[in-house]
Order: C-alpha cells, then sequence, then structure tokens
C-alpha cells in the first residue's frame, strides 16, 4: 500500500533556491516538488521546508548518561532523552561521539563507551529512536591503550567516523595554557601545584603515545572502512600529517592557516556551529565567521548544543552573512556528503524524507515546529 502525504503552502528550501509551493513524499522519499497548491496537504501557512540536519560530532550524549558526577543515569532513557532532543532541534541523522581513550575530563571507562555503543546499535534497530544514529568515535590518540578500546568497538554496525585527538596542553586546541588552566583546572579543582603536575602528566602522555597511536588508529579504520576526522589542527605540519593518514575530514581547526590548508588538500572543514552563534571560540581559537569568510568552512556541528546548528543557519542569513540554501548546506548536505551519505541531506526528488518546518522571525531563534523522518513524523 503506497503511503504518501503532501507538505502545501511551504517555502522550500531547496540546494540553490528557495521555491514557495508543494512538497509530496511517497513511501519515506520525496516524490515530486512543485510550484503549485495543494488543498489535501499539510498547509504549513507560509513556514520554511528545510532537510533535516545531519550532526556528525555531538558530544551531548554524555551529559544525559551522566548529568552529574558520580551519578550514573539508565543508558536506554539517558538515549532517549538525547535522542528527543535532538529530534525536536531538527536533526535526523546523528554521530553520537563515544570515548575511545578515556583521558582525565570524566570518571566514565572504556566499558561504558563499549555499553552504550551496544545501546545505540539496539535501539536504533528496535525502532526506539526519533532520528537515525550512527557513531563517532573520538580517539585520544595520547592514551597509552587507545587501540585496545579502539577494539572493545569492532562488529558494532553503527560506527562510521573517527577523529584522532590530542587534548595535551600546548599544541591544538590549546595552545594557550591559559585556556587550558581555565578549562581543566576549573573542572578539575585542582591547586596550582596538582595543575602544574597535570600538566606534565598529559604532555609526557603525548609525547610518549600520540604518533604511534594516530597511525595505527588511522590503520584499523582505514582497515574496517571507517571514515577518519582530523581534530584541531593548528599547523600545516599537522594537516600534511592527516593527508598522509588518509583524513578526510578537519574538524575544528583552530588556525585559519590550518583550516584553508585543509580545504586546499581536498578535506571538507567542520566548526562548531555555537562558534557561529556566540561570534567565536570558547577556547579563543580561530572563528568560524572567519573560515566562511575566507571560504574554508563547508560543515557545521552542534558540539554541545543539540539547536545551535538550525540557529546557526539563521543567524547567518539574519547578519547577511549567506544566504539560506547556503546556510543550511551547511548543516545538511554537507555533511551527508561527508559522512558518505547520499540518500539524504537536501530536498530533492528521490531522496529521503528527512525534513523539518520551522518558523522563523528575524533576530529571533527559529522554532522547529514539526520533524519527519522518512516520511513519518517525529517531532
Amino acid at each position: 500500500m503506497t503511503n504518501e502525504t503532501i507538505f502545501t503552502n511551504c517555502a522550500i528550501v531547496l540546494a540553490d533556491e528557495i521555491v514557495t509551493g508543494s512538497v509530496l513524499v511517497r513511501d519515506g522519499k520525496i516524490a515530486d516538488i512543485s510550484s503549485g497548491h495543494s488543498s489535501n496537504g499539510i498547509d504549513l501557512n507560509g513556514d520554511y521546508l528545510l532537510p533535516g540536519c545531519v550532526e556528525l560530532h555531538t558530544d551531548h550524549l554524555e551529559t544525559h548518561f551522566q548529568p552529574r558526577p558520580k551519578v550514573r543515569w539508565n543508558m536506554d532513557a539517558a538515549l532517549q532523552a538525547h535522542d528527543g532532543q535532538v529530534a525536536s532541534s531538527g536533526i535526523t541523522t546523528v554521530f553520537d561521539a563515544l570515548r575511545v581513550g578515556i583521558d582525565d575530563d570524566t570518571d566514565l571507562g572504556p566499558a561504558d563507551m563499549a555499553a552504550m555503543a551496544v545501546k545505540i546499535s539496539q535501539a536504533n534497530a528496535a525502532g526506539r529512536l526519533r532520528a537515525e544514529h550512527f557513531i563517532h568515535l573520538r580517539c585520544e590518540v595520547s592514551v597509552a591503550d587507545v587501540d585496545e578500546q579502539f577494539a572493545m568497538m569492532e562488529g558494532n554496525d553503527r560506527v562510521r567516523l573517527a577523529s584522532l585527538m590530542d587534548h595535551a596542553p600546548g599544541q591544538r586546541q590549546f595552545v594557550s595554557l591559559d585556556a587550558y588552566r581555565i578549562y581543566y583546572q576549573g573542572k578539575k579543582k585542582l591547586s596550582n601545584a596538582e595543575f602544574d603536575i597535570f600538566c606534565k602528566r598529559r604532555i609526557a602522555e603525548s609525547e610518549a603515545n600520540s604518533d604511534r597511536n594516530r597511525k595505527r588508529i588511522a590503520e584499523l579504520c582505514h582497515a574496517a572502512g571507517i571514515a577518519i576526522a582530523s581534530h584541531d589542527d593548528a599547523t600545516a605540519a599537522h594537516v600534511a600529517e592527516g593527508v598522509e593518514l588518509g583524513i578526510a575530514l578537519a574538524e575544528f581547526p583552530t588556525t585559519i592557516e590550518a583550516a584553508v590548508l585543509s580545504r586546499e588538500a581536498g578535506l571538507q572543514v567542520l566548526m562548531g556551529a555555537p562558534n557561529v552563534v556566540r561570534g567565536g571560540s570558547h577556547s579563543g581559537n580561530v572563528s568560524a565567521l572567519d573560515l566562511l569568510e575566507k571560504g574554508a568552512l563547508d560543515i557545521l556541528s552542534s558540539d554541545y548544543i543539540p539547536f545551535s546548528m538550525m540557529q546557526a543557519a539563521f543567524v547567518l542569513t539574519d547578519r547577511g552573512l549567506a544566504d539560506l540554501p547556503q546556510a543550511v548546506r551547511l548543516i545538511s548536505d554537507n555533511p551527508a556528503r561527508a559522512a558518505g551519505l547520499d540518500d539524504r541531506g537536501r530536498i530533492e526528488v528521490g531522496r529521503r524524507a528527512d525534513l523539518v518546518r520551522v518558523r522563523a522571525e528575524r533576530d529571533m531563534p527559529p522554532v522547529v515546529a514539526g520533524v519527519w523522518r522518512e516520511g513519518n513524523r517525529v517531532c
């Protein structure tokens, strides 16, 4: 039996233009796009109809699993709470970031991450989630046994992306020791003496392990068909190293130089949507807006605020920095293509009907008024 839905009287945000008209959805896919009005469809009263957001890097799941220090929430409930917030933000495809190589930023362990990966796969298969969930492994290469923790994720069908990270002080994200101090000393409640010991240990771990583990994780990813991202590249040497390792995605480059060189090398450049909304990096690194001006920004990620993707797209248009189709590509089509998901990401005949109804008022956050995944309403 054919299942059809018509969305009408809406401003349809296509890849390169906005068309006022109707979208016919048949059996979960977009069957027709027209400029006409249908008397039988769902009347969107002039609201925008956007493709669902594709989120490649969100750390948000951890905050539901561990909402307070030492508090562990039920994993299934935590995942569903995270999924509900993601979907209601207009995200229909999400790559949940799980740690591999646990550093001192959390008391969650490798077994917790492996168990959560299993929960994601099981819930996705059972149809208990509103968005479609994949897994992004955040590989902290300064940790000695990161490859062993990576092996704990083998065989999980949801793992599609891994990023190579090194959060030791003095380089990449934390070139500024002051920024590192604010983040870690405040979070861990360390005295100055304890912080100095902590820094020396992290630097020593990085020097001992990072180069070897970076190469090892890249080898494992290539063997498993998992796409690889670099993280917090700051220099030409970082970019060259990533290219040599077969990196496809440059996440959160911290300098204009690294972003521009990554783009010239054919990598997709991802930055945080909160960076756009706030007007700059919370770590004092390069502004995503500067990269957009340089033509070195391809993808926006919600990072730690799920709604920031949708909000950032309209911030860019409100400020006259991008037209709406261009801004929407940063949160839908571009990340979908970077992840090899060519069946979604834009409103186009034959693509999945992952759709978001958005009501927008200038200089106000947009309202996500409805979300459909493969033609089925989920929010």
